[in-house]
């Protein structure tokens, strides 16, 4: 007789985290219980511990081979009084599907902690590890028994105690999982010699990210020692600096032919070298320049400045230097004056060569709130423009509208044919829009169509309409015309503008000639009252109207601090093989930008920059990207100066969630999505703090219209709403790119996500789960409503009784008890309200498991694919199937829509006379009967205990399911 095949479920309880508080005193004494199949198992107690540790592993017996019954449910408990164990209270539960345990150990998965009521109180999340694995018994029934008596004389009875008092099972020969978590005993190593499995290889396919890190860490910043006397940088820490200002020089050597000199000014302090510009055949030079050098880039006690003849063809001269000891350097804070520069002799280096002249120059020590830090050469940015930081603003956006009305005389070459004539209409490089073909076909058509476009100030771009007939599977252009967008009429409101007549012509050039080929008739305005949206509506950092006139004053303001980011991760490679990051940040809200400048070469770097914007709607989003600056170190001709600057990550923090006035420091995970998984490039250090002047006006904010009022009586239409975003986007990506310095497209791409609309399983998914935990409260009153019908606590549904009598007597108390239950739970759930804003959260966005990283590739597929026809086909066949059940969900809804309808439409005659006839007989009864008598009877009915239930579902459920709908009539 051949091996027979015996399956076990092993399960590995390694801890929880973020419990709910139960004993009184903010802990909690929490053990696990395991039910599979009526097996159960217990782990031991973790006392006074919201975050226990177990590490116990337990094994349970799959019945059949052939499939996997019911589910593993995980409850986890509080024990009372843990000297005696007695009374316990609940901490929240995990069911986990047969279907969802793999054949091999993995890595650990969180499973978020669910309610067993309506009205408990859950926190918190499960570590485990479950696996099926497989035992070959029978081929040696006395070694089989012998291994048995060994466990047995071992174990003794300590296995049922094990189970029941918390102490975890030891893993049992052929465990997938043997050795690898727990250090095996002699006896496991005996029977690992005589009966070893190789351990079978992970799967390639799966990641698992461990979400522990993806956390938001409240930091604790010296914050408050950089204001200046404006109370800016409050909120970042002080960065000190030396400033060296040098003005200029005079009565220098010549030593270009005895007669002018090429100078400069060469400064070394430390480790840190730097040079001025050079002034060309000059001995009083002026260069006016400031440096600014970290004191943490100092070593030593001084400062040597040097004064040097550039020179080509040989060795650049000396002209002389001086010293200073960086001691006696005053501190200068504003609101001081600046320190006045001083003239200081030039000597020589061993005080015998020929040197004359003197050098102008301030030096003090201050922080980065000096007015002189923005434009001065520092020592870990450098002098380049590109790596400093800057404002930039957004375009202001319009809407364009274009309201084709009619065309007149319009001729076509072949005379005698009736023309098919419509309108192609552009504005810009990257906008083209067309007209619908004229549904009478005649040389004068109408069409009274509204096209829109966006453009930007200072409108330089020009509106080309071209007239066009279709002949066949060809295009005729019959005329055209080029409008100056500087000519349109701008208005707030929906009021009418004036139409115009425009000649066509037949280049468009408005250079006459070619003969008289038709007119168009128009009505072009710029309608200012509308909101151009220029990034998604769920996570707008604006709503104001492009027209001042109709701006709002501000309900707040909004201040950020941006320390440092920690622990990135290499982002390329140098010419000496080593890795690198040039960190930058980027911050959008509303029209405003801010770039930080650019650190070199580390992965700690340290801005301690604070901006400040006003805020006129606190449900809005800023949006906190961090870049790498692939330009760094790229010469002229070289590939990294086309290379794209790549993304770190980015962090979005919505105002709503952020209490007034109160400052918020904390350290955000900086995750990006690749095609391998979700992965944290690092962390950034952010305060933030929202302050308003008044409460009552910020609150008002919310009662109203997000929108201005344009988009609700002029309202746009929903399908070309995303068309305007794309060219919005394209607009405000093509003016930052010709700022100077540049922001260059891929970052602006980046910040306004212009992917989110791009087809992804993994959204998919996220969105199917946040469905899912919106009906989640739904789904826990049924499933509380159903326990109370089924009396699983009799006391509970008493009380329920005795609420629905005195609702039904005194209906008037039921809106109130609503409200008023409302209300409790909003104020019991302050105390557990969030401390961190919110963050981009990996498990939320379906990044922690990821069952196949073939969806993210697909995600960061170009549009066209230019992968292989398998892999295309493959794609394919999975979306298919995940269409197929979006389909026939929908047909379920609508299959349940019909059979409403069809009782009253006579499409089944009986099932209809059956229910106008128990309509007409509840009729008569209600008519007879008092309100109160029906309503008892009826919650009677309902919550009757289950001893007089039928297990046979009810008579208007069958009746339901019998009624006929239209899914029979598809083909």
């Amino acid at each position: 007789m051949g091996p027979a095949v015996a399956r076990k479920m092993v399960v590995e309880v390694i801890s929880a985290r973020g419990l709910m508080p139960k004993d009184g005193q903010g802990s909690s004494n929490a053990y696990c219980v395991l039910d599979y199949d009526g097996q159960r198992k217990r782990t031991k107690v973790k006392t006074k511990d919201l975050d226990p540790t177990w590490n116990e592993k337990f094994e349970f017996v799959v019945p059949e081979a052939s499939m996997l019954p019911g589910d593993l449910e995980i409850n986890i408990q509080n024990e009372r009084n843990s000297g005696t164990g007695r009374r316990s209270s609940f901490l929240g539960r995990v069911v986990v599907p047969m279907s969802s345990i793999p054949n091999q150990p993995e890595a650990v998965r969180w499973y978020p902690l669910q309610k067993r009521g309506l009205f408990s109180h859950i926190k918190g999340d499960l570590g485990l590890r479950a696996w099926i694995t497989v035992d070959q018994q029978g081929s040696s029934k006395a070694k089989d028994e012998k291994r048995d008596e060994k466990r047995e004389g071992k174990e003794g009875g300590g296995q049922a105690g094990a189970q029941e008092g918390g102490g975890a099972e030891k893993p049992m020969k052929g465990d997938y999982n043997e050795g690898l978590d727990e250090k095996p005993t002699k006896e496991h190593k005996k029977e690992a010699k005589a009966d070893k499995q190789p351990e079978p290889p992970p799967r390639p396919n799966l990641m698992t990210v461990p979400e522990a890190d993806f956390t938001v860490k409240e930091t604790n910043p010296d914050l408050g020692k950089a204001v200046d006397y404006k109370q800016h940088y409050d909120l970042v820490e002080q960065m000190s600096y030396m400033f060296v200002r040098v003005v200029r020089a005079r009565g220098l050597m010549g030593k270009d032919e005895g007669v002018k000199s090429d100078p400069y000014v060469r400064l070394t302090v430390g480790a840190v070298k730097t040079e001025s510009k050079i002034i060309k055949n000059e001995l009083n030079p002026e260069w006016n320049q400031i440096f600014a050098v970290g004191k943490d880039k100092i070593q030593g006690g001084t400062l040597e400045l040097s004064v040097w003849d550039a020179d080509k063809t040989s060795k650049d001269d000396f002209l002389g230097g001086c010293m200073f000891d960086l001691a006696e350097v005053p501190q200068r804070k504003p609101p001081e004056s600046p320190l006045i520069p001083q003239w200081y002799r030039l000597e020589s280096k061993t005080g015998k060569g020929r040197v004359q002249g003197e050098i102008m120059v301030a030096i003090w020590w201050g922080t980065q709130a000096d007015e002189a830090f923005p434009e001065a050469w520092q020592s870990d940015t450098g002098a380049h423009a590109l790596f400093r930081s800057k404002v930039y603003l957004s375009p202001k956006l319009w809407y364009l509208r274009v309201n084709i009305i009619e065309a007149q005389d319009l001729t076509a070459n072949d005379k005698g044919r009736l023309l098919e004539p419509y309108i192609r209409a552009h504005v810009g490089p990257y906008q083209m829009l067309r007209s619908r073909i004229a549904s009478v076909r005649s040389a004068s058509p109408f069409w009274n169509e509204d096209l829109l476009f966006v453009a930007a100030e200072p409108f330089d771009d020009l509106l080309h309409l071209i007239v066009q007939d279709r002949v066949g599977n060809k295009e005729e252009i019959l005329g055209q015309i080029r409008i100056p967008l500087r000519t349109v009429e701008r208005r707030i409101d929906g009021r009418p503008v004036a139409s115009r007549w425009y000649i066509l012509e037949k280049d468009g050039g408005g250079k006459g000639g070619g003969g008289f080929l038709g007119r168009i008739h128009l009505r072009l305005s710029f309608d200012g009252g509308y909101h151009v949206m220029d990034e998604s509506a769920n996570y707008i950092s604006c709503t104001r109207p492009t027209a001042k006139q109709l701006w709002k004053p501000p309900v707040g303001v909004l201040e950020l601090g941006i320390h440092g980011a920690n622990n990135l991760l290499p982002m390329k490679t140098t010419r000496d093989n080593r890795g690198s990051t040039d960190a930058y940040c980027i911050v959008k809200y509303g029209p405003k930008w801010i770039r930080t400048r650019t650190i070199f070469e580390s992965f700690n770097p340290r801005w301690n920059e604070q901006y400040t914007w006003e805020v006129f709607d606190p449900c809005t989003v800023v949006t906190i990207g961090v870049f790498d600056n692939r330009h760094a170190h790229a010469l002229p001709g070289d590939k990294m100066a086309t290379a794209k600057d790549l993304p770190i990550g980015k962090v979005r923090i919505r105002l709503s969630t952020l209490e007034s006035d109160r400052v918020y420091t904390s350290s955000y995970p900086l995750l990006v999505v690749t095609p391998h998984g979700v992965k944290k490039m690092g962390e950034l250090e952010l305060a933030v703090r929202l302050s308003c002047a008044s409460t009552l006006n910020l609150m008002h904010a919310y009662l109203q219209p997000q929108l201005p009022r344009m988009h609700f009586f002029y309202p746009l239409d929903p399908k070309h709403l995303e068309i305007l975003r794309v060219a919005a986007m394209n607009i405000v990506a093509l003016h930052l790119m010709r700022a100077e310095p540049p922001m260059r497209q891929e970052v602006v791409q980046f910040m306004l996500d212009t992917e989110a609309e791009r087809w992804s399983m993994r959204r998919s998914k996220a969105n199917y789960y946040r469905i899912m935990a919106v009906l989640g409260g739904v789904l826990a009153v049924m499933n509380w409503f159903s326990g109370i019908c089924s009396w699983k606590s009799p006391v509970t549904t008493v009380l329920v009784h005795i609420l629905l009598l005195i609702l039904v007597w005194y209906p008037e108390l039921l809106l109130p008890t609503v409200f008023l239950y409302m209300f409790l739970i909003g104020a019991w759930n302050y105390r557990f309200r969030s401390r961190t804003p919110p963050f981009m959260d990996a498990k939320l966005s379906q990044g922690e498991h990821i069952g196949d990283l073939d969806e993210l590739e697909e995600e960061f597929n170009v549009v066209p694919a230019n992968r292989a026809q398998e892999v295309l086909k493959h794609r394919y066949e999975r979306l298919r199937g995940v269409a197929g059940r979006i389909q026939n969900a929908l047909g379920e809804l609508a299959t349940m829509g019909e059979r409403v309808h069809s009782l009253l439409n006579w499409r089944d005659p009986r099932a209809t006379a059956i229910f106008i006839s128990f309509c007409l007989v509840t009729a008569i009864l209600l008519y007879v009967t008092p309100f109160q008598v029906v309503a008892i009877l009826l919650g009677v009915y309902i919550l009757r205990h289950p001893r007089f239930r039928d297990p046979l579902p009810a008579v208007p459920f069958n009746f339901f399911k019998r009624l006929p709908s239209q899914s029979d009539r598809i083909l």
